[in-house]
């Protein structure tokens, strides 16, 4: 029992980190824009942890909770948006210099603040691990729970670590620093329509 629940784990977490979302969006462009891989690491190391949390809470009953009360509810949607409009911004204005085949990116202290915001401060991915890992594992009981919670926790590591290393590739790629400069544009675009959505979101939600 304890493997089938595992191997749940494993597929369940995949198909539901696999979209490139905000969250996913930043890991790659981080890896893309560092001058190593390792400098990636605040904002991977950041997101996975944030993302262990979310799932011990789902799995324990407790994040639902969140949900239920409506001023916090609005207050994480608008703190949310607020975040990604800032990090946005931010994404946007750290575009490559021409020549250099690589950036800087963004200092270890803002990686991890940003991080911390598009995981925690993100509803979407809230109602996710919730709604769908949360749901999920009441399935399993004992060890087999241990083992599905595992395997999410697991997958979730991995998969930003090779998202990270993936941006690192692209980012070794693109010498010239063109296809960082889009890579930047479209992510900051990509980041300031979730915001908004957030907003109108937030507002639905409360009224």
């Amino acid at each position: 029992m304890m493997g089938i629940a595992f191997i749940h784990g494993l597929v369940l977490a995949f198909g539901l980190i696999l979209p490139l979302g905000v969250q996913n969006i930043f890991i790659l462009n981080q890896g893309a824009a560092g001058r190593k891989w390792t400098r990636a690491w605040p904002a991977v190391i950041t997101a996975a942890l944030c993302d262990t949390v979310l799932i011990l809470l789902a799995v324990l009953g407790v994040s639902v909770i969140v949900f239920t009360l409506e001023w916090l509810t609005l207050i994480l949607f608008t703190a949310g948006a607020g975040f990604m409009i800032y990090m946005g911004c931010s994404i946007w204005k750290s575009t490559p210099v021409k020549g250099m085949e690589e950036t800087a990116g963004l200092t270890a202290k803002k990686q991890v603040m940003f991080a911390m915001s598009v995981s925690l401060l993100n509803p979407h991915a809230i109602m996710d691990t919730i709604g769908v890992i949360g749901a999920s594992s009441l399935s399993y009981e004992g060890n087999a729970k241990t083992g599905f919670t595992l395997a999410v926790i697991l997958t979730s590591w991995i998969w930003f670590f090779a998202l990270s290393l993936a941006g690192r590739i692209v980012g070794r790629v693109s010498r010239s620093g063109v296809l960082l400069r889009r890579m930047n544009q479209v992510s900051a675009v990509v980041v300031w329509v979730m915001a908004i959505f957030m907003l109108l979101k937030g507002t639905v939600w409360s009224s």
